[in-house]
């Protein structure tokens, strides 16, 4: 049986993370304008922020059941373009059509139907991009691959606050159509680039398939069931631990506005702008993380980050000033880019079968989502106990909860001789 972790061209590395890069770029732009625009679009027919919030809300809620089941699929098709390609070279481009009749909705029941197709098709193929990585590149370098298409994500951010300042107040209808046309370009190079049935992980599932010619494949419920039963615990541990760290990090930007209004004294503008710094911050040490994780291990890399981040939003409690709140943020999220690059890595690098990459690409991103789903809850209940004052503590609080899990990973990693 080939081997995954063979050696693999390492031009033909850069190529694919490049093309994945692309490929998430193009979906996370629409993501991050459809997070700031739809929301206005909600408020013209809808008066209770409570009911926006839900409905902003669907996209996170159906990914936690579409992008598992999709994923899995996903695992299990066999096509000459691969078994990635055909749903990305169909989802994409419906998701971009979709996207532009966003604000053509006149009515609110339309303009609920249309975001709830949206959401739908675009939770069908979030973690197949992702998946392609693992399927070319060799454990040992999926990390600075990693790295590579998080700062592209990153970047989507810049790109979603360029089109609202540009378009949106002149031609509110046309902007939805650059994203649109982003993820249209995208899907076309990245068709026409990427074959991945020419990739490692895709011709090991095939010599998987016929040494198990009789057998039919594991069912989705079959192979959760394997992770929530094995003795050894990292791979379910792991999914824990990006949920909890999850709702650390989408707690301290969902909630930072309120956070500088009601502690900082700043205004409602003034407060949301002091994240920026933080985001370049995290850009600048992606790829470094990657590049210590090859060095000291990940799961270490991980727990050294989280360690950072709650550190600094611990020590940022105590100097209520904007200026220190800067410096807290920037510190923290370079040190949350050492838990954000190798955490998929470790669970992509725990699969038992390239069977199944795409599976743990979209546990992944379901326990991400789930965290960002509940975490600003949880913290907020925290907030309405120890008050605005101490929300970047209680935050930290959190963050320990998830390093001591994955303090547990590293020591049954070294229990099992497993190296992460």
């Amino acid at each position: 049986m080939p081997s995954l972790a063979a050696p693999v061209d390492r031009r033909l590395a850069r190529r694919i993370t490049f093309f994945v890069a692309l490929a998430v770029f193009a979906q996370e732009a629409t993501w991050d304008f459809y997070d700031a625009q739809v929301p206005p679009l909600l408020r013209e027919h809808i008066t209770s922020t409570a009911v926006v919030g839900l409905v902003m809300g669907m996209d996170n809620l159906l990914g936690i059941f579409v992008q598992p089941w999709i994923a899995h699929r996903s695992d299990n098709t066999r096509t000459r373009w691969g078994r990635r390609i055909p749903y990305l070279a169909v989802g994409m481009p419906l998701a971009a059509v979709l996207f532009t009749l966003i604000p053509l909705a006149t009515a609110l029941p339309a303009l609920i139907g249309i975001i709830f197709v949206y959401s739908l098709v675009g939770n069908s193929f979030k973690p197949i991009a992702q998946a392609l990585l693992p399927d070319f590149i060799e454990p040992d370098r999926r990390g600075r691959a990693n790295a590579a298409v998080k700062i592209a994500s990153g970047l989507t951010v810049i790109v979603s606050a360029l089109i609202s300042a540009l378009m949106v107040d002149d031609h509110p209808k046309l902007a939805f159509t650059v994203p649109a046309v982003l993820m249209l370009v995208c899907t076309a190079v990245l068709v026409w680039r990427v074959r991945d049935n020419r990739s490692r992980a895709y011709q090991v599932a095939v010599a998987e398939d016929a040494g198990r010619a009789s057998e039919p494949a594991a069912r989705l419920r079959d192979l959760i069931k394997d992770i929530l039963r094995d003795p050894n615990r990292s791979r379910l541990l792991v999914v824990t631990a990006v949920l909890l760290f999850a709702s650390a990090w989408f707690s301290s930007r969902s909630l930072f506005t309120p956070y500088g209004m009601e502690t900082l004294g700043l205004s409602r503008g003034a407060a949301g702008s002091l994240t920026f710094p933080s985001g370049v911050a995290f850009l600048v040490a992606a790829y470094p993380a990657a590049l210590l994780a090859e060095r000291i291990g990940r799961v270490r890399t991980m727990t050294i980050g989280m360690v950072v981040f709650g550190t600094s939003l611990g020590l940022g409690t105590f100097v209520p000033t904007p200026a220190a709140t800067v410096v807290a943020f920037c510190v923290a999220a370079a040190g949350a880019s050492g838990f954000l690059i190798n955490a998929a890595v470790v669970l992509w690098n725990l699969a038992p079968s390239a069977q199944v990459i795409g599976l743990y690409t979209g546990l992944y991103t379901v326990s991400w989502a789930a965290g960002g789903f509940i975490g600003p809850a949880i913290v907020g209940a925290m907030i309405d106990v120890t008050g605005w004052r101490y929300m970047l503590l209680d935050i930290a609080v959190v963050t320990a909860l998830a390093a001591a899990v994955t303090l547990r990973v590293a020591v049954l990693s070294r229990r099992h001789a497993v190296s992460l």
